[in-house]
């Protein structure tokens, strides 16, 4: 089983939120599953993590339509963060708008972090992805 440190799920959908957990307990070792239910509280956490030393995530399951920050938001706050490690982001969506495929296009393209775009409902994780992790920092 692979090993990761630390994992957000940022999804203000509790169904979500949940299947996305039970995935990952059965695909992977993780010694911190954090969930957030909007952008900012989880760009609060990931900032107070930095200040104080703590672990930030090695990757991060991202929903775009929440309220007070959606998904876009917190990338554009993420992606402004002195974060030399590399994180995989996974941006779960369930619109077909093509203007979320522009935009995911638009921030993959300007980071050094990997950046996937993936529809909801999520059945399975790419344990691929995941192995990314490893090989990207």
């Amino acid at each position: 089983m692979t090993k990761i440190n630390s994992i957000y799920v940022i999804d203000d959908d509790a169904i979500t939120l949940f299947g996305v957990k039970k995935i990952l307990a059965k695909t992977i070792d993780c010694d911190s599953v954090s969930e957030f239910h909007n952008g900012q509280t989880a760009l609060n956490a990931l900032i107070h993590a930095m200040e104080n030393g703590f672990e930030v995530p090695d990757l991060i399951f991202l929903d775009i339509n929440m309220p007070i920050m959606d998904g876009w938001e917190f990338l554009e706050e993420f992606l402004r963060l002195p974060i030399d490690k590399k994180i995989i982001i996974n941006i779960l969506t369930s619109s077909i708008d093509p203007s979320d495929l522009r935009r995911w296009h638009y921030y993959k393209d300007r980071t050094d972090h990997l950046v996937i775009f993936k529809n909801k409902p999520i059945f399975s994780i790419d344990l691929c992805d995941i192995l990314r992790t490893h090989m990207a920092s």
